[in-house]
């Protein structure tokens, strides 16, 4: 199969049924043998009859109906389980995002040899709330990923060798960070196509607000410790632990060195209790031990859970 289309969706009943249209057309047009996957997210309009609906009338229409709302990045990691296109291509179900980029997404893949492909909505038809969150955020993600040359990390409309879906984890939000992790593992040829942006057509986006703003940055942090720590707390938590302590003992054995010096001089001497510096050094001492600690039981500890990706699918066509 050349092409798999994965699409997340959450109430967009209006316009599932003109994408799939669209996505036919082009697919038709350029000879591919494909599939589209949608994924309900827990969708409380009629989008899932409809996605029945398309299967009835379509071989190449598939479904996967969460029992309630998970979010993006599940959808797309149940979506890449069960791709089994050569290429495969996710796209939001708003209409924002062009089918007609599909067949120059699809050449990149195969042809220029590309293990993911960003699209970069250049032009946008968003809001001031979001478009300006959008270009901080973008501009830090490059910086701490070091994949200088996307511009839009968190484009919906992306391509991927079948390689790179089957062998990364996209959970939590972490679907604003694929080309990170496709990088961490491994797959480190990512390019960037500019993409055509279109106004939205129906409802509104249900991905407004800062809060996705002060999310995507913690969740930014979380995948750098994880890629740069993961596997290896010890390093950090007892680095940091071995310099608390570190320091915190050299002040308190200065401390009880002077108050010996002074007391073998016969020279009057505060107690040690007295001064303050006593408690910053303890308290130091007890900072960096609890952080060595922390690195022996991270280290013990797999970050990996084993329900971290277990989602109650209700139905699959």
């Amino acid at each position: 199969m050349d092409i798999s289309v994965v699409i997340p969706l959450y109430n967009e009943e209006e316009s599932i049924g003109e994408l799939y249209a669209w996505i036919e057309r082009v697919m038709t047009e350029h000879h591919f043998t494909f599939e589209v996957i949608f994924i309900s997210d827990g969708s409380t309009d009629r989008s899932w009859p409809i996605i029945q609906e398309l299967k009835q009338q379509s071989q190449h229409v598939h479904g996967i109906k969460f029992r309630r709302n998970y979010g993006k990045s599940p959808a797309l990691y149940c979506g890449f389980a069960e791709a089994q296109g050569d290429v495969v291509i996710t796209m939001d179900a708003d209409l924002q995002d062009s089918p007609d980029e599909i067949p120059e997404l699809y050449r990149m893949i195969r042809e220029d040899g590309y293990d993911l492909v960003s699209g970069y909505k250049q032009k946008r038809y968003d809001p001031l709330s979001k478009t300006l969150p959008t270009k901080l955020f973008n501009a830090t993600a490059r910086r701490v990923s070091g994949i200088k040359n996307l511009h839009d990390f968190n484009c919906g409309l992306k391509a991927y060798r079948r390689d790179v879906v089957k062998n990364i984890e996209v959970y939590g939000e972490m679907h604003r960070y694929i080309p990170y992790l496709a990088k961490n593992a491994g797959f480190s040829k990512i390019g960037e196509k500019v993409v055509q942006h279109q106004a939205r057509k129906y409802g509104e986006s249900k991905f407004m607000g800062w809060n996705r703003f002060v999310n995507g940055y913690l969740d930014l942090i979380t995948l750098w410790f994880l890629s740069t720590f993961g596997k290896k707390p010890m390093h950090v938590f007892g680095f940091l632990g071995s310099v608390m302590f570190f320091i915190g003992f050299v002040a308190a054995f200065i401390l009880g060195a002077d108050k010996l010096y002074h007391l073998a001089m016969h020279i009057p001497q505060r107690l040690v209790t007295d001064s303050p510096y006593f408690y910053i050094a303890l308290t130091m001492m007890i900072i960096g031990t609890q952080l060595f600690l922390t690195g022996f039981l991270g280290d013990l500890i797999s970050r990996s859970s084993q329900s971290r990706n277990d989602y109650q699918i209700e139905e699959k066509i």
